[in-house]
């Protein structure tokens, strides 16, 4: 079988191919935020890392990563970390929510208009997982500024592209932290 396209032959292999490829490539890191209302911000200048109880960490890899790219962020807006036991303006954590997704690889290659083509799709089991950081007030323990970011813990078994795709990831995450009052939040 044949498709007409453009007033070319196409192998439908070939086409059902490109599309399994290209559906790959649109998922991408989904930021979103959202803040407490009338919060004066500008008064924050000290953090320190807090458990969120219930909260899903990965292994402690990940999770030294994961706080080092956020402390990383948060140093280059002025912010310092103090240590567990000393008093700070606000309370960080993080959680994870990880899901498993299935991928399609595909490959073919058109025969002509007297051949079909030949082709292969496989799949596999990638976990897709999503960081979301808290920041809370130490006094009420009230929750005022929370940022998630879709797609941004998925081990490929590349360090360094994992640990640079995280980096990218608390960058775009953190963009709005502190929020700018003016603006609405992103939710």
């Amino acid at each position: 079988m044949q498709v007409k396209m453009s007033g070319r032959t196409v192998s439908p292999v070939l086409v059902v191919a490109l599309m399994l490829l290209t559906a790959g490539t649109v998922a991408a890191q989904q930021v979103t935020y959202n803040f407490m209302p009338g919060v004066n911000f500008s008064t924050f200048h000290t953090y320190k890392w807090v458990e969120i109880p219930g909260g899903v960490h990965p292994n402690q890899i990940v999770e030294q990563e994961i706080k080092q790219a956020v402390n990383n962020v948060l140093a280059g807006k002025g912010f310092t970390m103090v240590a567990s036991d000393a008093k700070a303006d606000l309370n960080v954590g993080y959680q994870c929510f990880i899901q498993q997704q299935r991928q399609w690889n595909a490959w073919g290659m058109g025969g002509g208009l007297r051949w079909g083509g030949m082709g292969s799709a496989t799949s596999s089991t990638i976990d897709n997982g999503t960081l979301a950081v808290d920041f809370y007030n130490p006094s009420s323990q009230e929750l005022l500024w929370r940022g998630s970011a879709a797609q941004t813990l998925d081990p490929s078994g590349n360090q360094p592209k994992d640990m640079n795709k995280l980096n990218k990831a608390v960058a775009k995450l953190l963009k709005n932290f502190p929020p700018n009052q003016q603006k609405k939040s992103g939710w």
